[in-house]
């Protein structure tokens, strides 16, 4: 049966068979995970972190279940038979922290031990975690990834639980209840979906000194005065600007400044629109991790939302550094950043365009 077709089983199937077995690699993975083994496998210190991640998961209760609810994955091999199962499936809806995040919530453990925590900031895993979501990010572009949208009332995105979280959907979102899947094409198209006209007005349009929250976010932290270099991998979770900013050419210009940083949940809106009106400086991604967490966190059900300030200095972002019209503004950066399964930074500004207040300069997207 072809993957992509199998893909498209009802929901029931789309998690449940790899969680109490050993890991049976004798059929043949695809070709995304199966360089991830060969990576694990003949790399000595990869190995030893993929092996030592697992055990040191402490056997304790707590952690027999995984954040998503399923049975807690013991060792690399099961893993990467759940992953070739993830990345032909659209991520079901549910009510754990974990909703829409099916690898997230398996690795939400073994991210949090020493081993993990390494093995997610190795380079060369995170070159195959990337390989891995940007393939699972082809089949969620594709009709295929649609049997989700639908009004299962407990695993459908377009059910009585999911709309519930995300109130007057059809008013605010440009899409048809009348036709299959609300006329989404996929899941992507859902994830992605655009607003109508005037469900999100620019507040204060013609005061040059409001700036606006770009995504449609809940505020995580407020920071003055913020320094060049700190300890960001500190407990506080100090921000360093310079590491921020990947020692862009630009960085000293906000050395001592404000950073606002906000957060998405995978019901939200995940479109970004420009803060203000001026000219856009440079626009661009930086690769980085995308299973990183804190080590001062330690284990967290919702890793890693507690390491969010820690993340804005290692994970996958972007950079959008813009010249506001408002000279008491001046330049400033907006700087989305990737969690997780939900990595991928399409930037769709460049240098020398002009952008209004409201205007649309980015989304987010599944991979990496």
């Amino acid at each position: 049966m072809d993957r992509a077709t199998d893909g498209r089983k009802v929901h029931q199937t789309s998690q449940q068979p790899f969680f109490n077995h050993g890991g049976d690699l004798s059929r043949s993975l695809s070709p995304a995970v199966e360089e991830l083994r060969i990576l694990i496998e003949k790399d000595a210190l990869i190995h030893s972190l993929f092996t030592d991640m697992f055990s040191e998961i402490p056997r304790q209760p707590f952690f027999d279940m995984d954040p998503g609810g399923h049975p807690q994955i013991r060792n690399y091999k099961t893993l990467l038979c759940y992953l070739d199962h993830v990345i032909v499936r659209a991520p079901d809806f549910d009510t754990t922290i974990m909703k829409g995040f099916p690898i997230n919530a398996v690795l939400a453990f073994p991210m949090a031990t020493p081993s993990g925590i390494a093995a997610f900031l190795n380079q060369k895993v995170n070159a195959q975690i990337k390989n891995i979501l940007n393939t699972w990010a082809t089949f969620l572009s594709s009709p295929g990834s649609r049997y989700v949208l639908d009004a299962d009332p407990d695993k459908g995105w377009l059910g009585a639980k999911a709309l519930a979280l995300m109130p007057n959907f059809a008013v605010d979102y440009v899409c048809n209840p009348a036709e299959p899947y609300f006329g989404f094409h996929s899941w992507d198209d859902f994830f992605t979906r655009k607003l109508r006209k005037g469900a999100r007005p620019v507040d204060c349009p013609n005061d040059s000194t409001v700036i606006l929250n770009p995504c449609e976010s809940a505020p995580y932290r407020l920071a003055f005065g913020v320094q060049a270099h700190d300890q960001f991998w500190m407990k506080d979770q100090s921000y360093s600007l310079a590491d921020m900013l990947a020692d862009d050419a630009l960085s000293a210009s906000f050395y001592g400044g404000t950073v606002y940083q906000a957060y998405l949940d995978s019901t939200n809106y995940h479109r970004w629109h420009s803060p203000v009106s001026g000219t856009i400086r440079k626009a661009y991604g930086k690769p980085g991790a995308y299973y990183a967490q804190a080590r001062s966190v330690g284990f967290d059900e919702c890793t890693p939302n507690s390491s969010q300030a820690y993340l804005t200095h290692v994970a996958t972002r972007a950079m959008i550094f813009i010249d506001a019209d408002d000279t008491n503004i001046g330049l400033l950066c907006f700087m989305p950043v990737g969690i997780t399964e939900c990595s991928s930074c399409e930037v769709r500004v460049s240098a020398g365009q002009r952008v209004e207040k409201g205007d649309e300069i980015g989304m987010f997207h599944y991979g990496g």
